[in-house]
This record gives C-alpha cells, sequence and structure tokens, in this order.
C-alpha cells in the first residue's frame, strides 16, 4: 500500500516517550492525594524500557563501543531485553540476552519473536556465582566478538535518558505541581532520573523507592548495611546486589511491598481503573499509599505504571498461579 506525499510518517523510535498521565478516581476513593499514573504501557513495545534501551544503544554508538552489524548483550527481567530486541530489529544489530528463569514465558516469547537469542539462567543463584545473570553477561562480552555490554544496571547514561526523558515529561505535565514521585527500584535508572530532575527544579518535592520484600536496596537505604537477596515473584524492581544506577542521594525514603500486596493491587488496577498493568504497577500504587499515610500527602502523587499486563497473564493475572504461590 502507498502512503500517499502529504501523509506524515515516522521511525517507530519516535514513538517513545511522551507517554499519558492520568489520574486514578475509583480505586482509593478516600485518598486525600491526587494520584497520578504515568502510563509507561504506552511505549512501542509496552514498557518503559523502551527509553533506556535506546539511550544505552545511542550511547554506545557515540562513543564507538558498538558498531554496524555488532552484538548487543544485555541482562533483563524481561523489559529491557524486549525493548533492545525491538530496537536491534530494526537498527540492523544481533541481540543476546542473559535473563532469569523465573521471568515470564511471555517476555521469553516476545524476545524471540523480535530476533533475539536468549541465555536462560538459574534465580536461585547469587550474584557472584558464575552462572548467575551478571557473570554470564560478563563472560558473553569477553567471548563474542564484536560485542557491547549495554549494563544497564551500572551505566550513567540509564539516569540520564530518565533525566531527559521521563523527569523532563513529569514536569511539564503537572507544571511543576507535584507533592511525590513513586518508582520501583530496579536498575534504579528511573528513579534515580527521574528523582535528580525534580529535585534540581524544586528539592522539597518527595522522591520514594519502591523495593519488593526479599530486595537488598531498601535494607542497605535504612542501615548502610548489606545483606543477601531473597527470592521475590516481582519481576523488573529489586535486585541482589549493589548497582551503580541507583543513586540514593536522590531520595527521600524506599518503601517495601509484598508480592502479595503487589499482585493483588495489579488485578484490582484492571478492575476497578481498567488499566492492564504489570505487577510492579501495583508495588507503586500500594507503596503510594503508604507515603500518603505515612508523610500526610494531599497534593499531586505521580507513579511510575512501567509496562503492560500482557506479559503476566501466566503469573499475577492466572488464577491458578496465584492460588500456587499462595497469595489468595
Amino acid at each position: 500500500m502507498l502512503i500517499a506525499p502529504h501523509v506524515a510518517t515516522a521511525e517507530i523510535t519516535g514513538l517513545i516517550g511522551h507517554t499519558p498521565l492520568i489520574s486514578l478516581k475509583r480505586i482509593a476513593p478516600d485518598c486525600p492525594a491526587n494520584l497520578l499514573a504515568k502510563l509507561e504501557m504506552h511505549n512501542p513495545s509496552g514498557s518503559i524500557k523502551d527509553r533506556l534501551a535506546l539511550g544505552l544503544i545511542d550511547s554506545a554508538v557515540r562513543t564507538g563501543e558498538l558498531s554496524p552489524g555488532g552484538t548487543v548483550i544485555e541482562v533483563t527481567s524481561g523489559n529491557t531485553g524486549i525493548s533492545v530486541a525491538m530496537l536491534c530489529a530494526i537498527m540492523g544489530y544481533k541481540a543476546l540476552i542473559v535473563m532469569s528463569d523465573k521471568n515470564s514465558e511471555e517476555k521469553q516469547n516476545m524476545m524471540k519473536l523480535f530476533g533475539a537469542e536468549l541465555v536462560i539462567t538459574p534465580h536461585t543463584v547469587q550474584a557472584a556465582d558464575p552462572r548467575s545473570n551478571y557473570s554470564v553477561a560478563d563472560r558473553l562480552a569477553r567471548e563474542v566478538p564484536n560485542s557491547v555490554y549495554l549494563n544497564q544496571f551500572d551505566n550513567p547514561a540509564n539516569i540520564d535518558c530518565h533525566y531527559r526523558t521521563t523527569g523532563a515529561e513529569i514536569w511539564e505535565q503537572t507544571d511543576g505541581n507535584i507533592e511525590a514521585v513513586i518508582a520501583g527500584a530496579g536498575t534504579g535508572g528511573t528513579i534515580s532520573g527521574i528523582g535528580k530532575f525534580i529535585k534540581d527544579r524544586n528539592p522539597a518535592i518527595k522522591i520514594i523507592a519502591i523495593d519488593p520484600e526479599g530486595s537488598i536496596f531498601a535494607h542497605y537505604y535504612r542501615t548502610g548495611q548489606l545483606k543477601a537477596g531473597e527470592h521475590y515473584e516481582v519481576e523488573g524492581i529489586g535486585g541482589d546486589r549493589q548497582v551503580k544506577a541507583l543513586d540514593y542521594s536522590v531520595l527521600d525514603d524506599m518503601i517495601t511491598v509484598s508480592d502479595r500486596e503487589a499482585f493483588l493491587m495489579t488485578r484490582k488496577i484492571a478492575q476497578v481503573e481498567g488499566i492492564f498493568a504489570g505487577g510492579s504497577s501495583g508495588s507503586a500504587l500500594v507503596g503510594a499509599l503508604k507515603a500518603v499515610k505515612k508523610y500526610g500527602l494531599t497534593g499531586n502523587v505521580v507513579m511510575i505504571f512501567a509496562d503492560s499486563g500482557n506479559r503476566y497473564l501466566s503469573k499475577c493475572y492466572s488464577d491458578r498461579w496465584l492460588r500456587e504461590k499462595g497469595y489468595y
């Protein structure tokens, strides 16, 4: 089909960002604050990680680390891998994705459909184990010729992309009228980049990260001590080792949310607000309600809803899976 000369066309990368910010009116009618959800599932591949993948790949090209026909290696809980695979498909690179076997089959299938090669690792091993995501990616980066390991967890371009895009969008969409911004911490880049942008303009606005029970981040934030990570089911947030893309200095608090709280709230978001979001969005809303109560918030509270529920149909949207895990 031919496109008429007057019809504007764009690369799919032009659709990344500029996601809507909507008010949640029904899910917490007695909440004194105005809960605003930034719907990152409106990015082309369905998650906030499109922003990150584009920023990291562009940075690697600018520095000469990534050359034409090269291989992009990345560790992911799924969303970054999907975004990397999508961008590699249109940019002419190979995508080699390392991910844990706890991550959903839907995510794995999406990456494969975009042409990525997957390396699956056991979720039961610690970060220093040679079988872990990080160790495997380091080894592949040494072994695969003409490759670059994006390393979203330690790459400063991670924070920068959210400073330039997500933080700037939130500020513009609210005219700076914000009392708090709340987002899950996984790589840390989202909350760190947004937080830095917001704090540069109004240091009084609270920047709050959400951490799942079992992750090491909140414990370190509160105590300054490291602990061993424990298993948790929610995907895309939390971690079992320190990461350089999480800037604790911009945070006012870290709030811990359980898997059960996250998954039941995620389903409630769909049933009450009609928003089909992933499990970390449930974590963000639970954390936001805890923050409203803890700090007496009454203004605009912005939450990041990081991805779509279509990649969790076999998990938190499955009654059988929830019963098997004991969440019902």
